[in-house]
């Protein structure tokens, strides 16, 4: 997430909890997944909505960029549904940007309700700097993945990405800020581009959100942008291919 008034520190988030056990950013008055099941929500936008796991099939290596690490839950599925079908030796590199990264007992709390990320929670917790990540830029290295966690604001961190990553390339975005009426920083067509700058060819990107706005700012970024059924009692997503 990204906090115009605080760039590149990383306070840890003000969170309460909902009724369901979701964690909530008080600053943003926004939950950082579904009440209704934010796994299950994971796997429909940001897997489904990109072709994953299926475009893992035969890959040896493949990039994933985020926007809105959160409290990793996308990151934990992802590890969780790459696990199941990444062939020996292939590589998963997994590039996330978080402005207030969470302190380790609320990533904790937050994913304890799915036993089925243990594994890689419990990864996650054991490398993760206590209190929280510095600003910068962080590596987290486990057998066939890599988390690259850039902590500050993305629309400067992102400038950082060649100096940090190389030629790396995206080859699929998760879109995850908080909801673009409460967060607009993170949908601006600066970031929106810089994500494009560091896609590779005919790269796609998926979001919960289907703001007519947003769909804007991502066509002018240069991704060609469609509407897709939502999680849930959602109506709509947005789905889009870069060119």
């Amino acid at each position: 997430m990204t906090d115009p008034d605080t760039p590149n520190a990383p306070n840890p988030p003000q969170i309460d909890w909902t009724e369901a056990g979701s964690p909530r950013a008080l600053a943003f008055d926004d939950v950082y997944y579904s009440d209704l099941d934010g796994r299950a929500e994971t796997d429909h936008v940001y897997l489904g909505g990109n072709g994953l796991p299926e475009r893992w099939q035969g890959a040896a290596r493949f990039c994933i960029g985020e926007l809105g690490f959160g409290v990793g839950l996308n990151f934990c599925q992802t590890w969780a549904r790459w696990r199941e079908v990444a062939e020996p030796g292939a590589v998963l590199d997994y590039v996330s940007f978080e402005i207030a990264p969470p302190a380790p007992e609320v990533i904790a709390k937050a994913l304890s309700r799915w036993p089925e990320l243990a594994e890689p929670m419990a990864a996650l917790l054991a490398a993760w700097p206590a209190p929280v990540p510095a600003a910068g830029w962080h590596r987290f290295d486990w057998p066939g993945i890599r988390l690259h966690l850039a902590i500050g604001d993305a629309r400067a961190m992102i400038g950082e990405w060649g100096a940090q990553l190389g030629d790396l390339r995206a080859e699929a975005w998760f879109l995850d800020g908080f909801n673009p009426a409460k967060n607009p920083q993170l949908w601006e067509v600066p970031l929106l581009s810089g994500v494009a700058a560091h896609s590779a060819p005919g790269a796609s990107a998926a979001s919960y959100t289907a703001a007519g706005w947003v769909r804007r700012n991502l066509a002018e970024a240069g991704f060609t942008v469609s509407k897709a059924r939502g999680f849930a009692h959602k109506r709509d997503m947005l789905v889009a291919r870069l060119g």
